[in-house]
């Protein structure tokens, strides 16, 4: 029988009742550490499966289905992913990166849905704003942008991460019209934007009397106190970082793949849970990128975890220009009217990364599909001959 591999559920489990005991969540962090406690236990009930072509069944544990769960997202992320292959183009992606600075993490964490609002707004106006001028693109960008809170030490860490066809339609949509090869649109001048834009609307969320301040925030409630905060900001170079843009949609789906439907922490960097202490692997990226090995007591591994829990029906996945869900089926097909037939191994590539979120594959012989044959609720009680399997990876 295999090793069991340490999972952000089993810290969860062990100290659930000393964390409880010394911790007051959110309604959507509780609802997050209940259901990663749970998933794929006997809890949440059990189904059974059977491969279309040897029979064999497999008896496997319910999901929980939460987004945050690290053991959750990879069936969303693969239909997601069907959709959005349907909708590549055949140009060149860049990935741009705009983040927040430190000093709004504790006003960000008190006003999640808000300041995170905030930041999809300035990021999309930004870009599309910029690239509508004749002075660097003159055309009208179509893009997607996700958010992520955390950085390889679980530490809170607000930032979009943009993959833009490097191009857009023309003014009179009539032709297509691509980016430099060397950048998409210059960051310094995305950078200069993307802080006013940011610093002007939540400005306005101030004015409103949206924003709440609590706790070390609290004396950024008076006027004065938060204009000078705002003119700190402003004098701060802000972080955006744009890679050089790169061909073929098979990078595209593994961009897509790695940075949708990720959690602040995978099961797969865990190391050991020892003493109340758990290890894991992080990238230090001021360092060349180096893996090390950091240690957190349980309790603050937790609260870290939990720091990245986003509000209940926060849209976190989002598309902006002509790739927004009102018009992208028709801006899709107009673009791709204007642009060189897609390349056949390309487009046999996206057949096959389909017909693989499409079909499940059985785990034993790696050949037949799994068929859902039963389910079974929580509390019952498994038949001896149907238990053939339990499959709770």
């Amino acid at each position: 029988m295999s090793r069991h591999r340490l999972e952000v559920a089993d810290v969860f489990r062990q100290h659930e009742q000393e964390f409880l005991s010394r911790s007051h969540l959110t309604a959507p962090q509780l609802r997050a550490f209940r259901d990663i406690c749970a998933c794929r236990t006997a809890d949440l009930g059990s189904h059974l499966e059977q491969c279309d072509t040897y029979s064999r069944q497999t008896l496997a544990y319910d999901s929980c289905r939460n987004r945050h769960c690290p053991k959750c997202h990879s069936s969303a992320r693969d239909k997601w992913l069907l959709a959005r292959s349907a909708e590549l183009l055949p140009v060149p992606y860049s990935h741009v990166i705009f983040t927040l600075p430190g000093e709004l993490s504790d006003l960000a964490l008190q006003n999640r849905r808000i300041v995170y609002g905030i930041l999809f707004r300035a990021v999309s106006e930004t870009l599309l704003t910029i690239a509508a001028d004749p002075r660097h693109l003159g055309a009208r960008l179509g893009f997607l942008a996700v958010l992520h809170t955390w950085n390889q030490r679980l530490l809170h860490h607000p930032h979009l991460h943009c993959l833009i066809p490097a191009g857009g339609l023309s003014p009179d949509r009539k032709r297509w019209v691509p980016s430099r090869r060397r950048f998409l649109l210059p960051v310094p001048v995305l950078r200069k934007m993307f802080r006013g834009k940011f610093l002007d609307f939540f400005a306005e969320a101030f004015r409103n009397n949206q924003l709440r301040f609590c706790g070390r925030t609290a004396l950024l409630a008076d006027k004065t106190a938060f204009d000078r905060l705002l003119r700190q900001l402003k004098s701060k170079t802000w972080v955006v970082f744009a890679k050089r843009p790169f061909a073929g949609p098979e990078h595209v789906i593994r961009y897509l793949a790695h940075y949708t439907h990720r959690v602040a922490i995978s099961n797969g960097r865990l190391i050991e849970m020892k003493d109340h202490q758990v290890t894991f692997r992080w990238r230090d990226s001021a360092d060349s990128n180096r893996q090390k090995l950091m240690t957190l007591d349980a309790i603050s591994f937790i609260r870290r975890f939990l720091l990245h829990i986003l509000p209940t029906g926060f849209v976190k996945i989002r598309l902006f220009g002509f790739m927004a869900n009102r018009n992208r089926r028709e801006a899709v097909a107009l673009c791709r009217s204007l642009l060189p037939p897609m390349p056949e191994a390309n487009a046999n590539f996206l057949t096959e990364e389909r017909r693989r979120a499409v079909d499940r594959k059985c785990p034993f012989c790696k050949i037949g599909k799994l068929c859902l044959i039963g389910r079974m609720p929580p509390g019952e009680i498994i038949p001896v001959d149907i238990a053939v399997t339990v499959d709770t990876s």
